[in-house]
């Protein structure tokens, strides 16, 4: 990969937190009183943006497998099982869906440190740290909000 298209995707990697942080900051400004509605739709939004990155990253395992002809067992069921539990959080209050969110970021990132590696991809495990890192602290803030 050239290192523009790679300083490309790690800027848009870290513009795709925005939502995350800026959701759980907004979480916390709209807990007072007379923002009930704001505060609702800002908890959904962010579950729902948090569970579309889970999906995403469940089906970067499928990608790689397939792409790399190594369709691992692991990875196929990790990608269907991750995309599950990403929408099982939104169905959830946001307080626990969000804390679920949270875990299954780091969840997602341990299993990409194990299986990076051999789908050719382990170069990408200091910018997936830096992301969960955040992603993940943004939604256990915002659970904590809720």
């Amino acid at each position: 990969m050239s290192a523009d298209l790679r300083q490309l995707a790690h800027r848009l990697a870290y513009a795709a937190l925005l939502p995350l942080v800026l959701g759980a900051g907004l979480i916390w400004l709209f807990g007072g009183q007379g923002m009930e509605q704001q505060y609702v739709f800002v908890g959904f939004a962010v579950s729902t943006y948090a569970s579309l990155v889970i999906a995403m990253l469940g089906g970067l395992h499928w990608g790689l497998s397939f792409a790399r002809g190594l369709p691992l067992r692991g990875s196929l069921v990790w990608g269907a099982a991750a995309m599950s539990l990403g929408w099982v959080g939104v169905l959830m209050p946001p307080h626990a869906g969000l804390a679920l969110h949270g875990g299954m970021l780091i969840a997602c990132y341990l299993v990409d440190r194990r299986l990076y590696p051999q789908l050719g991809a382990g170069g990408w495990l200091t910018l997936r740290f830096r992301l969960t890192l955040v992603a993940a602290l943004s939604c256990f803030l915002a659970a904590a909000g809720s």
